[in-house]
């Protein structure tokens, strides 16, 4: 039997599942990604435009290089296997996709049960109150709220802690799993990758994803070595639609 086989029976055979998306997932669609030789911190440090601080520091600074990023993401659009996961919201009884990324693509390839661990991207929040504006729109250079305090961008910055709703939620969905796939993570950042620990402890499947071994292979029980267009694609045909 086929790896892709012995997961489409796992997947035929569930109830609820769980998809577990990292910076791979997006590298796909072209989305820049930040850990490798060419990634977006190649010249700059992290606390200079991704803090607290950095942005009371400079907001300007902080605004110009998070608007060529939003610029940049709006010329993006999401692949086939963003839109295979948003399919599948049909298929199973629940469906939820819980990622480490930011850039949106999930939503915009249709799924609506969508946990962004570290926030998002093209939304922009206010400072002082729970304005919150969804789009990559340029909002000019200093965009402020309607109540006059400072915008910023709707991400998790370095030094502040993640949402602690959306990772509960996540976590409790991984409990709850009877399949959990991880796509395109090297499953070491943490708490993203405790939820895969989480559903296989919980006795979800895991299906690992990705087209070299993360650090969460040695506790896969299928490892699918090949990209997330790819393998996603062969799962969906294979699934049966």
């Amino acid at each position: 039997m086929s790896d892709i086989v012995q997961v489409a029976e796992m997947l035929r055979g569930a109830g609820r599942v769980v998809a577990l998306t990292g910076a791979g997932m997006s590298a796909e669609a072209g989305v820049p990604t930040f850990r490798d030789g060419g990634g977006v911190w190649k010249n700059f440090r992290p606390e200079e435009l991704a803090s607290p601080e950095g942005f009371a520091r400079d907001p300007l600074r902080v605004w110009a290089w998070y608007r060529e990023r939003r610029a940049g993401l709006a010329r993006i659009e999401p692949h086939e296997g963003h839109r295979v996961l948003a399919r599948w919201e049909a298929r199973f009884e629940s469906m939820a996709v819980v990622t480490q990324n930011v850039d949106g693509l999930h939503h915009r390839a249709g799924s609506q049960r969508v946990f962004e661990l570290h926030g998002r991207l093209d939304e922009t929040r206010c400072v002082a109150c729970e304005c919150r504006i969804v789009g990559l729109d340029d909002l000019g250079p200093d965009p402020r709220c309607a109540c006059g305090a400072r915008m910023r961008p709707g991400v998790v910055w370095f030094g502040e802690l993640l949402p602690v709703d959306t990772l509960e939620a996540g976590m409790e969905l991984a409990r709850q799993a009877d399949v959990c796939l991880v796509i395109g993570t090297s499953g070491v950042v943490y708490p993203a990758a405790s939820v895969a620990e989480v559903a296989k402890q919980g006795g979800a499947a895991f299906v690992e994803i990705n087209p070299q071994p993360g650090a969460l292979a040695s506790i896969a029980d299928v490892c699918l070595r090949g990209g997330a267009v790819e393998m996603l694609t062969k799962l969906d045909d294979a699934v049966g639609r």
